[in-house]
């Protein structure tokens, strides 16, 4: 996801960083990669030739030129003016007073409206509504198959109306949601064309008769700089009030995706990442311009912890505290970081994360999850209580019921010894402050205790948050620490 636009922001933020006063001719060059980065990344022409004059004309002032730290300015600058790009705040689904609400899907073919139709119905069964799916593709051959089936993996029932008009099957699922007490109903429509004047008018016909509270048009992110000739021509026909862009996983560039807010004037709704239910999130575009520029989305992991947590790990959390941490405390840990999005996941939200992925071509080995289960699950029951208690003989048993190496085993076996050593420390901490002792964060010797972390981030083997070396900024890592604090009094 704009891998290659952020390495070459980057790129020029470095170039300017090793500058100590700029010039008029330092801002020029860097507005001229700037240009360039964005073409490359498929932004449309017009909505980078004034982002670029916006931005160079704000990098022009003494304020900036003049300033003790000129290139941390222009870095701001930049911020802004994509954050204002992308939208400057989240805009939400808005849901009326009336029972159901009805929220319609269009898009063109491909790009990815019935599973957008699902994960937004997982999504808002998160919320604590009760959604229902109205499949109203009756030209794809299975396409209401794929939806009752998808729709049936999260639990959400469809509505399908077999051999009956695109309309009635809409008008249909409204009456099925009153009578079986849904509040919403989500109607997946046919993906059509451009230049289909049929079926542009069909979908006209299906927003007159159910009148939805929200039309949200589907955009495929590797559709590039066509993708604003798509969404004008759909907001002349049905005038819809925001977009899902879909497969934003899947485009290295993504330029399409910054184009559209810019130019229809219309929100970016929501985003999704990925192929599973719970892959479709909120759009927040300050997160995303932070992303963009290699600053992470600190915010973005907390709400990913907290919403992994449960009242099993916080119990578990105070019984770690007092006798210690298990493998079997490590099993869960990793667990928690695959709800999480999986390192890679996790990785693309820290500051300077997205680059350091890309240093590595991209590639993170997810396997090594896998891999550890499989040793922890080649434990006895006692070795996974009392780690300690594992010797050399126990290794090599263990690495031969996983089908892994010895030297696995002690990569395994070191990564909980430090996870187990800093539990000890953090009881130490606890007992201290009990007794009225006020050592604050500070722990024997005068030494920095370091931050417990997000779960599961020593178990994928990644060390603590400071330990990355990504060089974030200051803000967002003490960010980090405040909410860290706020998650641990609220346990």
């Amino acid at each position: 996801m704009f891998d290659s636009l952020s390495d070459r922001l980057n790129d020029t933020f470095d170039r300017l960083r090793g500058k100590g006063k700029l010039t008029e001719a330092d801002i020029t060059s860097a507005m001229r990669d700037i240009r360039m980065a964005l073409l490359e990344a498929d932004v449309n022409f017009k909505v980078v030739k004034e982002f670029v004059a916006k931005t160079k004309e704000r990098c022009m002032t003494a304020e900036v030129m003049e300033s003790l730290s000129p290139a941390q300015n222009v870095v701001k600058i930049v911020l802004d003016e994509l954050t204002e790009m992308l939208g400057s705040t989240e805009s939400k689904l808005v849901f009326s007073n009336r029972i159901p609400n009805v929220i319609m899907l269009v898009g063109l073919q491909g790009s990815g409206k019935t599973t957008a139709a699902v994960k937004l119905a997982y999504l808002l069964k998160k919320q604590g509504r009760s959604p229902l799916l109205a499949a109203c593709d009756v030209y794809r051959p299975a396409a209401a198959d794929q939806l009752a089936t998808l729709g049936g993996e999260i639990g959400v029932p469809v509505f399908r109306g077999d051999g009956a008009h695109p309309v009635d099957i809409a008008k249909g699922a409204i009456q099925e949601a009153v009578d079986h007490l849904r509040d919403v109903v989500i109607v997946d429509t046919a993906g059509r064309l451009q230049i289909d004047e049929q079926m542009m008018q069909e979908a006209v016909d299906i927003k007159k008769a159910v009148k939805p509270d929200q039309v949200l048009m589907v955009v495929d992110a590797m559709t590039g700089q066509d993708i604003v000739n798509v969404v004008s021509t759909f907001a002349e026909r049905t005038d819809f009030d925001g977009v899902i862009i879909s497969k934003l996983d899947g485009d290295a560039r993504g330029g399409g995706a910054l184009s559209v807010r810019h130019v229809t004037g219309k929100p970016i709704k929501f985003v999704s990442m990925g192929e599973k239910p719970d892959s479709l999130e909120p759009f927040y575009p300050d997160r995303m311009a932070k992303r963009i520029l290699g600053m992470g989305d600190v915010v973005g992991i907390i709400e990913k912890a907290q919403e992994a947590a449960d009242a099993e790990q916080l119990e578990a959390a105070e019984r770690m505290l007092r006798e210690g941490f298990t493998m079997n405390d490590m099993l869960d840990q990793m667990k928690a970081v695959k709800k999480m999005g999986g390192m890679k996941g996790i990785l693309g939200m820290l500051p300077g994360g997205q680059r350091a992925l890309n240093q590595m071509g991209g590639n993170l080995d997810e396997g090594i999850f896998d891999k550890n289960e499989a040793i922890i699950m080649s434990m006895t029951k006692e070795e996974r209580l009392r780690p300690s208690i594992i010797n050399g003989q126990r290794r090599a048993r263990i690495a031969k019921g996983a089908g892994v190496t010895p030297t696995e085993v002690n990569s395994l076996m070191k990564q909980w010894g430090e996870m187990n050593k800093m539990m000890g420390r953090m009881r130490t901490m606890a007992n201290q402050a009990q007794a009225g002792g006020k050592k604050g964060k500070k722990g024997k010797k005068g030494k920095k205790m370091r931050m417990p972390n997000i779960p599961g981030l020593d178990a994928m083997g990644l060390g603590g948050m400071g330990g990355l070396g990504t060089g974030g900024p200051k803000s967002d890592m003490d960010l980090l620490r405040q909410m860290e604090a706020q998650m641990r009094n609220k346990k």
